[in-house]
């Protein structure tokens, strides 16, 4: 008799299960996401701080302010030909980028390999901290700005990484037992809903941090916009009346050509290339000068007895070492100020003094031949510009123009300090990264109209610019088209030798692709040369050339 095999034992009865679900994101995206949110409130944080006690130290701005003086001539340069004017900007937005690629791999590396993500965040904070207290008039306070965001990033970090880490816990361990047995092992509904109440806590922990952050860093800035005494000082300010007005601007320095560069450059147009990330905020009852060093008499002057000298009105174009040929790091102003030279005739400098090293409020410094800064020119610690008190980021409340020189040895922006010395015993802020000592403006010209790349129609064009020599002035400007002969432009006429001057030529333009150059002489017969040259060591030459199609 045949009998049925019995059936299998059914087994026992399991909660109901959940498979684990990947965890790619929770690998990647989900650590960085925590990196990013809590170095912002770490930043935050330190922007906060220095709002309310060291101005001076936003993490921010003494990186930037580092990585300016770290940075070679030629990667300087680079990043002023990109940018021009807005290599401030573009900076700022380089550290926020290398910041937030930090703190994304920071964020994985800490949930990959603990502690290994908050060493970065702490190297990252000592950077901000050496940079805050080797900044010029640094002081203890200014450690605590990058401290606490140090501090408060790692934290944070720590805090949402934990978090995390039990919101995947549940997923992981289930996903190790699957390749550890062979069978695909579940994670129960009680797990998982624990599981997803801390992956939303996470998520709901970095947006808060993240938002924290953003919200201590708006109120850092307006903190700090509200503890400038400099911008009201400033505000009800009125210059005093010259006791030496300036030349009159002839009507015939001026030509009224579409596109030309205005004789006169507007405050809002002049050019600024400095070193200051953050324009300084001085508050003119406080500011001082000093002039020391190899003089028989130290001398000090406060802003009001500046301002109650026998102030002198004069027109002087000032121009960048960093101006490649037909650039426009150059303009012209009518400056208000005191003459340095009387300033150095009371400190009575010594005989072997041959140098004098200005010091800005920032700590930048400029090394100027005492020769230019006690001749006839009008070397000025100017209080005015156009009419109106230095613009804050052009100075205020007292700055240096110097007509001749290049402005990394001489236009010395919020100088509070004048050093007497010899060119053998000191070095200047440019002079130890590799350009010249002494900067005199080389003589050039550019062309203004047309443009480069410009359409003309056939017939008579307009071609103008401007050319300048300072402290010697312009005799004589050439225009060429495509390696013919040179002609004569018409100048204007010319307000001193310390100014640019305006040309035109009227060019009959016939069908093609044409190459327009142009040459200057200056008041003592000599001729722009063509040869090229780089702005460092000290100023580009070359002649300027601009591409004209006519149909």
């Amino acid at each position: 008799m045949s009998s049925t095999p019995p059936a299998p034992a059914a087994p026992p009865p399991t909660e109901p299960s959940v498979r684990p679900r990947g965890n790619t994101s929770a690998r990647c995206w989900w650590p960085a996401l925590a990196g990013l949110a809590a170095v912002l409130a770490g930043f935050g944080l330190g922007e906060l701080v220095a709002g309310l006690i060291a101005p001076g130290a936003s993490p921010v701005l003494v990186v930037g302010a580092l990585l300016i003086d770290l940075a070679p001539a030629p990667v300087k340069e680079l990043v002023i030909g990109l940018f021009g004017t807005a290599d401030k900007v573009a900076l700022i937005v380089f550290i926020a980028l290398v910041a937030a690629a930090l703190a994304a791999a920071a964020g994985v590396l800490e949930y990959r390999r603990p502690p290994f993500g908050r060493f970065v965040v702490v190297i990252a904070g000592l950077v901000a901290l050496v940079a805050a207290l080797t900044r010029a008039d640094a002081s203890p306070f200014d450690a605590v700005p990058p401290v606490l965001a140090m501090v408060v990033a790692a934290l944070v970090l720590t805090m949402l990484l934990k978090r995390l880490h039990a919101s995947t816990a549940p997923a992981e361990a289930a996903a190790a037992a699957t390749a550890h047995t062979g069978r695909i092992a579940s994670v129960t509904p009680h797990a998982a809903a624990r599981a997803a109440l801390d992956r939303r806590r996470f998520l709901l922990y970095t947006g808060v941090s993240a938002g924290a952050g953003v919200l201590a860093a708006i109120g850092g800035q307006l903190l700090t916009a509200g503890s400038r005494a400099a911008d009201a000082a400033r505000a009800l300010f009125t210059l005093p009346a010259p006791s030496t007005p300036g030349a009159p601007i002839a009507a015939g320095a001026s030509f009224d050509i579409d596109g030309l560069a205005p004789i006169i450059t507007p405050n809002a147009d002049f050019y600024r290339i400095d070193t200051a990330l953050s324009v300084p905020r001085i508050d003119p009852s406080t500011w001082t000068l000093k002039i020391s060093g190899l003089v028989e008499n130290d001398v000090e002057i406060d802003f009001a007895e500046l301002l109650a000298l026998p102030l002198e009105e004069s027109t002087t174009t000032l121009a960048c070492v960093s101006n490649y040929v037909g650039g426009d790091l150059i303009g012209n102003a009518v400056w208000l100020g005191y003459p340095i030279r009387e300033l150095l005739k009371r400190a009575a400098p010594t005989s072997d003094a041959d140098m004098v090293l200005s010091r800005s409020q920032d700590g930048w410094t400029a090394s100027t031949p005492l020769e230019a800064l006690t001749d006839d020119r009008n070397a000025i610690l100017a209080v005015g510009m156009n009419g109106d008190p230095l613009p804050l980021e052009h100075g205020y409340p007292v700055r240096m123009v110097v007509p001749g020189l290049y402005g990394y040895v001489s236009a010395t922006k919020w100088v509070t300090e004048l050093v007497v010395t010899r060119f053998d015993t000191e070095t200047a802020y440019w002079s130890t990264r590799g350009w010249s000592e002494e900067g005199p403006v080389k003589l050039s010209s550019r062309v203004d109209v047309p443009r480069d790349n410009a359409t003309a129609a056939a017939g008579t064009v307009t071609v103008a610019g401007v050319a300048w020599s300072q402290h010697v002035g312009v005799s004589a400007v050439d225009v060429q088209v495509d390696d013919g002969e040179w002609n004569a432009a018409t100048l204007a006429d010319a307000i001193s030798v310390d100014t640019w001057r305006q040309w035109r030529w009227d060019w009959t333009a016939t069908a093609g692709s044409h190459s327009i150059r142009v040459r200057a002489t200056d008041a003592n017969g000599s001729v722009q040369t063509s040869k090229l040259a780089d702005v460092a060591p000290d100023g580009a030459t070359g002649l300027h050339e601009v591409s004209v199609s006519v149909p």
